[in-house]
């Protein structure tokens, strides 16, 4: 049969079945029934045959011819109908009061059956289908007894203290109660391959218990039929189905649904997939979870046709009822239990996240006091953590992660799991050797969290071949479902999957994520509290006071509290000169903060040791690259001789200075720039200037001139606008200059410094 998922529309009724399309048969509307039993369409209320099965002729000794058209008081007897009528006006949901015991009269004399009852949709109307099934043979249970069996049975289900008890006892009570050779007890897993958990049979069969299923041998329309009809019985699988006259509906042309028939025909394919393995007689009993079919009891006998009557069913869906409960109750304990201790372990795990002395990475591994760590909220071979621009891992995880990193960052999603990374991801999985699944969830500013799973290897006991229909067409045209005739076990190694990942542990990382957005808020908080601090302590408490000039500078954090490197400095040389100094460190946060500490004491040292400002910068480069390799910093430093004017500045990937003259105007001074110190290339240029009485030079950091939504082109000459002024007596307010050009949109710091020299 075909692979589950692959149906697009149901065949048109009447097309032939075959292998390849069974998948697409319409079995709710085959146009047939078994044959142990009379289909009746009938209106109402004057309960007038519209359809009826052609084997009408064997329980009721009537011709289909006779019973169209006729009311059921000429086809049943006067007394039959009356108790019908009474039926349909005491009760409305008629499944519920299923049988109704009638006796029809006949021309062979009074018969008893059981009257099963339903409505189905025709078009705008709804017809009657009463279902007719001879009482022949014995009839052990009246409803009473059947009560008494029953809860019998289900004491003993309540008295099992575990899965595998739970199906025993569940198997033995059916076929205590329906006499089947065979009653399996048979769960799908989540892509519906089937599993035999418990068996119970007759002494000389074989053992099914252990085998699986594959998916296809209930195709999806046979599995939703399932969900709305608990209960199916082929009384016997070599039967010949008995057509419905008319077969469509004369005022809708459609067959007749009978998705909730009791007598309904069977697929030929699965009467001939029973046959294959010995079946004559078959009943199945759905079980259910919140409405989805999770499982089948299934009943076979094999010594011939087998019918239980209707009140035996209904005693042994009534069983397969309440072991759907017990099974529900029981999976909801268990998942109950396991979300206890996954909430105790989040609780630790959000504990050890806020310990700011760790790193997130190592507070989530395990790396704190309460040794707590991702794998034990999920069970996995390995565990990584991204963020901060590197990685901490758990258990095993491979050495290069980076194409996780990107894979990961990649995903749409905030969660995101895989259990076969070998045909779900190729290109990562050869980045991952051994790893075969994976749990990733995202987190803001690139961090992430991800669980690693190698691949778990298991055997499975098919019962035949599961890819039997290209078996069967090697074999030949005339031989179908072959690998099903011996059903000898047949084991098949699983290989390159993972162990799945459970709706719990996909619900406890959620729930991870949720409440650990928190936590990353609060750690930002206290990074920029820190970041902030430091910077702030670097910068000068006071700028010093420079007889005949005019100093002031200003220092602006990012936009949304993004501490950056920035900062500025000014102090007198031992020369008697004073030096001015901007830079900017790469980069934002409590690391940028740090650097910047350091590059700032180090330009310090070096100008306060006597050298002039490109020497100062060489030997800063110098201590960059041997100390703080991955740092880099864009600096200009000016000395200016208070007394003449002169000035010497060298600028080591930084913007360059705007001179501002005597009358009002301002430009860019046009000079060659170093790289940044870091990367430098060892001899920073020096270049010279004269700043005029009544001129200044202003030096800033590139925050104030260039964003994301103003090029640095346009943002240069609105600053050099900032500072011309038609009144050279006017001074200029560094406030108002920064508030002008500084860009909203901006991610960076800005800072501004303007030393002037007085008119006279």
């Amino acid at each position: 049969m075909p692979e589950p998922g692959s149906v697009t529309e149901l065949l048109p009724p009447g097309e032939p079945v075959d292998l390849d399309n069974c998948a697409r048969e319409p079995i709710h509307v085959p146009g047939s029934v078994q044959p142990h039993g009379v289909l009746l369409a009938v209106t109402e209320p004057d309960l007038v045959v519209e359809q009826v099965s052609q084997n009408v002729t064997d329980l009721l000794g009537r011709t289909p011819d006779e019973a169209l058209g006729s009311d059921l008081g000429a086809l049943l007897g006067a007394d039959a109908a009356e108790q019908l009528r009474q039926h349909l006006r005491t009760f409305g949901n008629l499944r519920l009061r299923n049988p109704l015991v009638v006796v029809a009269t006949t021309p062979a004399g009074p018969v008893e059956v059981d009257a099963v009852l339903h409505r189905v949709a025709v078009g705008d109307r709804t017809l009657l289908v009463v279902e007719l099934e001879a009482s022949t043979g014995p009839r052990p249970f009246s409803f009473p007894n059947t009560y008494q069996a029953v809860r019998e049975a289900v004491e003993r289900l309540n008295g099992t203290h575990s899965l595998a008890d739970l199906y025993d006892v569940a198997a033995r009570e059916v076929r205590a109660l329906t006499g089947f050779d065979r009653v399996m007890i048979y769960r799908f897993d989540a892509d519906y391959n089937g599993e035999v958990v418990a068996e119970a049979k007759r002494a000389d069969l074989n053992s099914f218990h252990g085998l699986h299923y594959p998916a296809s041998d209930i195709p999806p329309q046979a599995r939703a039929l399932y969900e709305k009809n608990w209960i199916r019985l082929i009384a016997d699988v070599r039967y010949r189905p008995a057509a419905i006259v008319p077969g469509l509906d004369t005022a809708t042309a459609a067959p007749i649904d009978l998705t909730h028939s009791v007598l309904r025909s069977v697929s030929p394919i699965h009467l001939e997939y029973l046959g294959n393995m010995g079946v004559a007689a078959s009943m199945s009993i759905s079980l259910l979870r919140d409405g989805v079919l999770w499982g089948l009891i299934a009943c076979h006998h094999y010594s011939g046709p087998h019918h239980p009557p209707y009140g035996v069913r209904a005693a042994a869906e009534f069983l397969g009822s309440s072991l759907s409960l017990r099974l529900v109750a029981r999976a909801e304990e268990d998942e109950l239990q396991a979300a206890l201790a996954a909430e105790s372990t989040l609780v630790n795990l959000l504990i050890a996240s806020r310990d700011a002395a760790r790193t997130l990475g190592d507070a989530l591994v395990g790396r704190t006091d309460s040794g707590v760590s991702l794998l034990d909220l999920v069970p996995a071979q390995g565990a990584v953590v991204f963020g901060d621009g590197r990685w901490s891992t758990e258990g095993e995880a491979p050495e290069d992660l980076s194409a996780l990193r990107t894979w990961v960052a990649q995903q749409g999603e905030d969660v995101t799991a895989r259990t076969e990374l070998g045909a779900q991801e190729p290109a990562l999985a050869d980045a991952l050797p051994g790893v075969a699944g994976l749990l990733a969830v995202r987190l803001p500013e690139d961090r992430a969290m991800v669980w690693l799973r190698r691949e778990a290897v298991h055997d499975v006991s098919w019962g035949g071949d599961p890819h039997n229909k290209a078996i069967a067409r090697r074999e030949g045209d005339e031989v179908r479902l072959s690998p099903r005739k011996s059903f000898e076990k047949w084991t098949q190694t699983v290989r390159g999957r993972s162990a799945p990942w459970t709706g719990q542990e996909l619900r406890s990382v959620t729930d991870l994520r949720r409440r650990l957005l928190e936590t990353l808020l609060l750690r930002t908080r206290w990074a920029l509290g820190a970041a902030e601090t430091v910077q702030r302590s670097l910068l000068p408490g006071e700028l010093p006071r420079v007889e005949g000039w005019q100093l002031h500078a200003r220092y602006v954090p990012a936009p949304g509290g993004q501490v950056g490197g920035d900062w500025y400095d000014a102090l007198e040389l031992p020369d008697g000169r004073v030096a001015v100094v901007i830079g900017d460190v790469a980069g934002h946060g409590l690391s940028a903060a740090a650097a910047m500490g350091q590059l700032r004491n180090t330009v310090r040292a070096f100008l306060l040791r006597g050298d002039g400002p490109a020497d100062a910068l060489r030997w800063t480069d110098v201590v960059a690259r041997r100390t703080m390799a991955t740092d880099m910093a864009t600096v200009v430093v000016a000395a200016v001789d208070r007394a003449t004017g002169v000035v010497e500045v060298s600028i080591a990937g930084h913007p360059r200075p705007l001179v501002l003259d005597a009358v009002g105007g301002g430009e860019l001074l046009e000079v060659s720039v170093d790289r940044p110190v870091g990367v430098g290339s060892g001899e920073p240029p020096t270049h010279r200037f004269v700043i005029e009485p009544g001129g200044g030079v202003v030096l800033y950091s590139d925050g104030l001139v260039d964003s994301r939504s103003t090029n640095l082109r346009a943002g240069l000459a609105r600053l050099v606008g900032a500072f011309t002024r038609e009144d050279p007596t006017r001074p200029v307010d560094i406030d108002d200059v920064i508030r002008e050009c500084s860009d909203p949109s901006s991610v960076d710091d800005v800072t501004l410094l303007l030393l002037c020299r007085d008119l006279t």
